[in-house]
This record gives structure tokens, sequence and C-alpha cells, in this order.
């Protein structure tokens, strides 16, 4: 019986496929920007937390920050002081317990060379304690030992970019490069890592990858006044520090940690030219974000989707009125009004679930798209076709009931009478 009520309503509905059709597409772009906006707001959360998470969820970064132009004098030669120094190095590892590591880092504004290939990366001098606290993963060959770093050997490891760029047909390990006015032998490559538009660690910069050397090497051939020169001018920069990674044992210690160096840098420093990133914060920022962002997408998809129930609704209710002559004849060969009921049900059921289909189609293949041409990453989890397809299927049931409910209580005889 069931399924001769749903044959009954398909071809009810095959009758008027135009009409059929153009009811459908409320649902359809509904659902489908259900699906979309959902992949959407997924792959941008996604490469958020993959970004953070990079920084170490368990990291405090303290970042040297260059003080306002109005705050420097305007000759044509001159001198800036700032950042973190060493004697903050010191402080923190000597006054703040619980940490596993404190990695400091310098970043030189070198060229790097191998013969006539020129790259412009940043040039991080840093401590073999760096790999670890970053969870940056070797390519091939090895990371600065200890021993390079008492040394002040002349080795680097070239990032993912910087080798393609300089050895782009060969393998660089035991290869010398130029970095500034010095040879370094390559010892080692890193593996890519993903790269956000966002990312703090390369905010502002034009460079185009990484090289490291150790820390000691780079005091040794570049000292501490890093040069900079412009049109007209000439400026010098002193900063003993550009970074320091500290790595908290315990992830709870993280927002204690972060206070005792913000408390200790304000206290030390006479200026703001610092700034401390907690990456746990970041972290549950974006997911705050994450949770903000689909409620506005939920809501705007929701609103989608009820006008297409409605759209649904006044064309059953039409549909209800042409077909009362139908309707008397059925109740008066014995149709009774559940009969009627399911009826009208199964063609708003057909009607939405059709449009959910489609929709969810439309809203996989727009991401994909978005991915595509876009070059901007999305997450198509299978929670969001589901919920699509249940809300499709669930509007044809709520809106549905009033028509059908509206035809089976129809008076037989009226309706008889129906021209």
């Amino acid at each position: 019986m069931f399924v001769r009520t749903v044959r009954l309503g398909v071809r009810s509905l095959l009758l008027h496929k135009l009409r059929s059709a153009l009811t459908t597409l409320g649902v359809l772009f509904g659902v489908s920007s259900v699906v979309a906006m959902l992949a959407i707001g997924e792959g941008a959360s996604a490469e958020a937390q993959e970004q953070i998470r990079r920084l170490g969820s368990q990291n405090v970064i303290l970042r040297s920050v260059k003080p306002p132009e109005d705050a420097v004098s305007n000759q044509e030669t001159r001198v800036i002081s700032y950042g973190i120094t060493r004697a903050d190095l010191a402080r923190v590892e000597a006054t703040i317990p619980g940490l596993r590591r404190v990695v400091p880092l310098r970043e030189l504004p070198e060229e790097v060379r191998n013969g006539d290939r020129v790259s412009r990366p940043r040039v991080i001098a840093t401590i073999p304690a760096y790999l670890e606290a970053t969870g940056r993963v070797l390519g091939s060959g090895r990371w600065i030992s200890e021993v390079d770093e008492v040394r002040t050997t002349n080795v680097c490891v070239l990032g993912y970019e910087v080798a393609r760029q300089l050895f782009p047909f060969a393998n660089p390990l035991g290869e010398r490069v130029k970095i500034g006015a010095d040879y370094f032998t390559v010892v080692g490559t890193l593996l890519p890592r993903v790269r956000l538009d966002s990312d703090p660690a390369e905010a502002g910069s034009e460079s185009t990858g990484e090289v490291f050397i150790s820390l000691s090497t780079g005091q040794k051939w570049f000292g501490e006044m890093l040069v900079k020169q412009r049109a007209g001018s000439r400026e010098m920069e002193e900063v003993q520090l550009h970074e320091m990674i500290i790595e908290v044992d315990r992830a709870e210690d993280v927002p204690f940690v972060a206070a005792a160096c913000r408390t200790m840098l304000a206290r030390e420093h006479d200026q703001r030219d610092y700034e401390v990133v907690v990456p746990l914060e970041l972290l549950m920022r974006a997911e705050e974000t994450k949770r903000i962002f689909n409620i506005v997408l939920g809501s705007i998809a929701g609103i989608s989707l009820l006008v297409g129930g409605i759209g649904i609704m006044n064309v059953m209710l039409a549909t209800v009125t042409e077909r009362t002559r139908e309707i008397g004849i059925r109740r008066a060969l014995g149709a009774k009004r559940r009969h009627i009921v399911v009826q009208f049900l199964v063609e708003c059921v057909v009607l939405s679930v059709g449009g959910g289909l489609l929709g969810i189609a439309l809203g996989i293949a727009i991401p994909l798209g978005v991915e595509h041409w876009a070059d901007m990453r999305t997450v198509v989890t299978i929670q969001a076709p589901l919920l699509a397809f249940g809300i499709s299927a669930g509007i044809g049931v709520i809106f549905g009931l009033y028509p059908a409910w509206r035809a089976a209580n129809m008076d037989p005889v009226e309706a008889l009478r129906h021209e």
C-alpha cells in the first residue's frame, strides 16, 4: 500500500515537471549552501589550527618588535637598538620554573647564493634544540649539532624552498653556498611545511624559505649590528635576539609562564619593543571563532532552507486546491484520511529530498572548485551531507503537514462538487 502511494505521489509530480523542478530549487540552494559553507569554514579553521599547532601548544614565543618610525630619529644614518636581549634569555632560564627548553634565534638579512642562483630567505641563527621545539622534520642529511655550536662551524641546513631554488637539479648535501660574504657547507635539508598568509612568523616578510646556521656562527660572522640600506639613508639595527621559543613542560602552566614573561619584559624594557605570542591562546580563540562562524553560516543556510520550505508549502497548497475533485473521488471510493495525508506528504518529501540530493552534489562540487581555482583549503566532512539530507527530509515532512491535513479534512461531497 505504501509503495503504491509513493508511486502515485511521484506520478503526480511528474505531471508538472517544470513546477516540481522550480519548487525544489529553494531546497537545492539551501542544502548546497549548508554543505559548501561548512566545507569552506572547516577548511579555514583547519588551516588556522594547523598553523597554531605548528607554533606549539606548549610554547610561549617572545619576539622583538621594531619601534614605530616616529619613535626614532630621522637622520640619514641612524642606529636603533631594540628587542629581546641575551639578558632576557638568562633571566627567563634562571627565574621561570617548569621550562623544558628555551630556544633563542636571530634573523640575518643576507642573500644566499649558489653560483648564479640567488635566494633571499630568512637566514636563521639558532641552537640545536630548535628542531625539537618547532617540530620541523629533516628531509635529508643532519641538523645543526652541539659540536657546530661550540666550534662555530660554517655549516647550514636549507629549507625545502631554498634547496629547490639553489639546487633544482642536484643534491645539495655536501655542496657549498655563500651566505653574505662567507661560505657554508650544506649538511641537511628540511621537508616543506604549510605556510599561511597569516603566519605571524613570516608576516611582512618578502623572503621565501629558510636557511639555518648555528647561533654562535651567526654571532661570529655577522655580529649584532644589522645594516639596512634605503634610498638616501642607512639604518643600523642592533637586535641581540629576534625570537625566543620557550617550551613549557605542562600545557596547564603555559598561562603562568606567559604572564611571568610579560611582567619581566615590562619591567626590564623602557619601550614596547617586544610581543608575547601564546599559541595555546590563539588555538582557543580559533576554536571560538570557528563556533561563531558555524553559527552564522548555519543561520544563513537555515534561512535559505526556510524559504525553500515555504515555497514547497505554497506550491502544495495550490496543488491541493487544483486536485480538490480528485480528493473527493478518492474519498468517495473508500480512501481514508490517512491515505490522503500520506499521499501529499510523500509528494512533499520527494520534492524536498530530491532537491536535497541535488543540493548535496552541488555543495560538494563548489568546495572542490574553490580549492582548485582559488587555492583555498576546504574540508568536506561526512557530517555535512548527512545533516543536509536529514534537514531536507525534515523540511518535506514539516512543510507538507498542513497541505496534507487540509486535503485530508475536505468534505467529500463538497470536493466532488468542486469544478
